[in-house]
């Protein structure tokens, strides 16, 4: 019996999020927040492992209060527990400040049931590091299994898995010891759509909400603004690129007109130094 935590995160739509001209920030009010879908793959794989193996799938996010919306959705999907972090002290937080809560709240949630397996989206689409569960997997000391794509087998009696990690050209049969990280690509597997029961049960169902105080051992330097070295100094949509010309007359006039345009961009062809 497995006991599987998927680690997720609510975001902006960013198919319809805006940026503002006046600050080149993204406008966060102006998209739905939906939950990641790369995450929703991690918890789909989550889910299929424990109606494989057997066992519980617990999610987990770090979050304000509306991100229960996305533990809900989890709930959809087959999960069978949640819980969220919520509190002001970990607002702000960058991946290295997110990845010390989040295993915080992790070594808490194995107190409660030891964990055999983490599970992650490869990234998330507002941030797109990919930092935060191999950043999980240091702090807990065990190994990250990154851009996973296929899982072949679980052995929880000999303390194994092996899975497939997608390469540019092909792929990689990795076997690792358990407990282990996984960060999960879009093409580990299809999510279906919900059933009418995990709809009822995550309509009614309330996720396990902690505060900074109901963590154990916890550094406060580490959370938040306080414990993130690094800052996003500014966004911008990048600008529009320009439309292609359309080349008209015979075709003298129309090679006449393609030498005229290479002229203009000679400084492309020449060596530096050359002549």
């Amino acid at each position: 019996m497995l006991h599987i935590v998927a680690c997720i995160k609510q975001v902006p739509d960013t198919k319809i999020i805006k940026m503002n001209p006046k600050t080149n920030t993204m406008d966060r009010a102006s998209a739905p927040a939906i939950l990641n879908p790369y995450d929703s793959h991690a918890v789909e794989e989550a889910v299929r492992l424990k109606n494989r193996y057997g066992g519980t799938v617990s999610v987990l996010t770090m979050g304000p209060p509306p991100a229960v919306k996305a533990i809900k959705k989890c709930i959809e999907i087959g999960a069978d527990e949640g819980y969220m972090i919520s509190d002001r002290a970990f607002a702000g937080a960058d991946t290295l400040a997110t990845s010390y809560a989040l295993t915080c709240a992790l070594e808490k949630i194995s107190k409660i049931k030891p964990i055999d397996l983490i599970i992650c989206g490869k990234m998330t689409i507002d941030g797109d590091t990919g930092q935060v569960g191999p950043g999980i997997a240091r702090r807990l000391d065990i190994p990250p299994l990154t851009s996973v794509k296929k899982v072949v087998e679980v052995n929880k009696e000999e303390g194994h898995m092996v899975v497939h990690r997608k390469l540019e050209d092909g792929y990689e049969v990795i076997q690792s010891q358990i407990p282990c990280l996984l960060s999960v690509e879009k093409e580990i597997n299809e999510v279906p759509y919900s059933t009418f029961p995990n709809m009822l049960r995550a309509a009614r169902y309330e996720p396990t909400i902690w505060a900074v105080a109901d963590l154990e051992g916890v550094d406060k330097k580490q959370l938040g603004l306080k414990g993130s070295p690094t800052i996003v100094s500014k966004v911008w949509a990048p600008p529009k690129p320009e439309g292609g010309k359309i080349l008209e007359g015979s075709s003298q006039e129309q090679v006449d007109q393609l030498l005229s345009v290479l002229m203009e961009k000679k400084e492309l062809f020449t060596q530096k130094g050359g002549a």
